[in-house]
């Protein structure tokens, strides 16, 4: 997937040098409300099986910047780079240690590639793509007998480095955008091992897939050169997304 997402950039930078192309850069953040397909087997062996996951909310940190390019007002691309705040938690999955809850996150660095097909003048559309993004910090923390216990790391090995995704969604006016997304590949390392504790054995996994709804606000750089005045300010306005 990611020679395709690559190859699609590409593509993208080459149909950029069209002069009917219209490019225009977006500012993004999100609001994540994400869950988890998780499999694990008990601490002291045995088969897998499906573990209760509960829905985590995220605001901060998710910001991204995204390249338009609108071909017509009704077919166009995007593509950029999205930093995230993703991840999921379970509960009562290792009450034989006494452990009652584990949150499992990380911060990644995306590269989306999508089509979007709508009215772009009127401000909306819908869209679908691919996203290939490498988990760069990650965190992970554990209620043991009510006390809190952590540990973060960059470049974790407890993690997969890199996890494809794909995505579709809907672009309201006024900027509001809809998003579902689903990961392709596991969000934990499940060859990872560290020491005695049965915690950091993460063969215990069997499935770590998530998926996500997110709401999230796209910023028109040409609305701030409207919003100040800036020259042609009203003409680049009306052909906005």
């Amino acid at each position: 997937m990611r020679k395709c997402i690559v190859s699609i950039a590409l593509l993208i930078a080459a149909l950029s040098l069209n002069a009917q192309t219209q490019v225009y850069t977006v500012t993004s953040g999100e609001m994540i409300f994400s869950w988890a397909d998780v499999e694990q087997a008990p601490l002291g062996g045995g088969a897998m099986d499906n573990v209760s996951s509960i829905p985590r909310f995220s605001a901060f940190f998710h910001v991204g910047q995204y390249v338009h390019l609108n071909f017509t007002d009704a077919l166009g691309l995007y593509s950029g780079l999205a930093i995230r705040n993703i991840g999921f938690i379970t509960e009562d999955d290792a009450l034989e240690l006494g452990v009652e809850k584990e949150k499992h996150r990380s911060y990644t660095l995306g590269l989306p590639v999508a089509l979007k097909l709508g009215s772009f003048r009127n401000h909306f559309y819908v869209f679908g793509g691919a996203e290939y993004e490498l988990l760069f910090h990650y965190k992970y923390k554990y209620w043991m007998d009510g006390d809190k216990h952590k540990t973060s790391e960059w470049f974790s090995n407890r993690t997969n480095r890199f996890v494809p995704s794909v995505f579709a969604g809907v672009q309201f006016p006024r900027g509001l955008n809809l998003k579902f997304k689903y990961y392709l590949d596991d969000f934990l390392n499940n060859d990872f091992k560290k020491g005695d504790n049965p915690l950091n054995d993460y063969s215990r996994y069997g499935k770590t897939q998530m998926f996500y709804i997110s709401l999230s606000w796209q910023f028109d750089t040409r609305d701030f050169n409207k919003i100040w005045g800036g020259e042609g300010a009203e003409r680049i306005y009306d052909a906005r997304i």
